[in-house]
């Protein structure tokens, strides 16, 4: 056995098994704190960047179920527009027919009209404020409304818009067109019921649409999901180990800490070979 002075192996041993449980110690209380097993590229680089490249495609599905959420409250701006030009041209109809009455008086007539002319002026105050986020999907200004479907922008899904404006090609009804005589009224009254079936075409288009849109929202956000939980899987700590790992580390730590005191005292044995007998 070498007794010296200078050099303590003892306590150099001990002071590295001591730093090594110091250095898990401090890993397992940042997965306590943090939560993760891999909080930065230093715990481990290539799980680090796998879930840095998952967390990018996450962020992008935000993304596309915002632009899809944004699509879809536009089509059900534009369909509610379409139910209310639906129920006016119902009305509209009614009048017609009740104005096409060959033994209506004139004063009769003329009230039908008014009342004619005021629904149809109101087609138009419809599908003028049938605006959502910049787009309207039933006044022409735009022939379809896009949103992303995919993290990487490449793909995106569609839907087309339908212009219901009054001297269109789906309301045929003019925006000059009156009851104010029975001849009038009988014509008008095919007119109408054209632009009433029309309309309910457009309707049920507008619908499917909206379903696409629905759909793929949710599968957007259930990728997301799935994306999420992956990375879970990858960087996030089991608490029931680290607890237990914290409890074992926190025992070796002290006993190091022993171990390395009883080793720094190892010297001053040295002082009894110069002792006096």
């Amino acid at each position: 056995m070498t007794f010296s002075v200078n050099t303590n192996a003892g306590a150099l041993t001990a002071l590295q098994y001591l730093s090594a449980t110091q250095g898990a110690l401090a890993k397992t209380q940042s997965a306590i704190n943090s939560g993760l097993k891999v909080a930065s590229a230093r715990d481990n680089g290539a799980i680090y960047a796998i879930a840095q490249n998952q967390r990018g495609a996450v962020a992008g599905y935000a993304s596309v179920i915002n632009s899809i959420n944004n699509g879809t409250s536009s089509i059900d701006v534009a369909l509610s527009a379409g139910q209310s030009i639906s129920d006016l041209l119902i009305q509209l109809k009614q009048k017609a027919l009740s104005a096409a009455d060959s033994s209506l008086d004139t004063a009769s007539r003329q009230a039908l009209n008014s009342d004619f002319t005021a629904l149809r002026d109101q087609i138009s105050t419809i599908v003028k404020n049938a605006v959502f986020n910049g787009f309207n999907l039933v006044d022409g200004s735009t022939t379809q409304i896009t949103a992303l479907a995919s993290a990487d922008g490449a793909r995106r899904i569609t839907t087309s818009a339908q212009n219901m404006s009054l001297s269109g090609s789906i309301v045929t009804l003019t925006s000059t067109a009156t009851i104010s005589t029975q001849a009038k009224a009988s014509t008008l009254v095919a007119t109408v019921q054209a632009s009433l079936t029309n309309v309910n075409s457009a309707l049920a288009k507008l619908s499917a649409g909206a379903a696409k849109f629905s759909i793929q929202s949710t599968f957007a956000q259930n990728l997301s999901d799935t994306l999420t939980i992956g990375i879970g899987h990858l960087v996030d700590a089991n608490m029931a180990e680290e607890s237990a790992s914290l409890q074992s580390l926190q025992v070796k730590q002290q006993l190091g800490i022993q171990a390395l005191s009883i080793a720094n005292q190892a010297p001053q044995t040295i002082l009894g070979l110069f002792q006096g007998g």
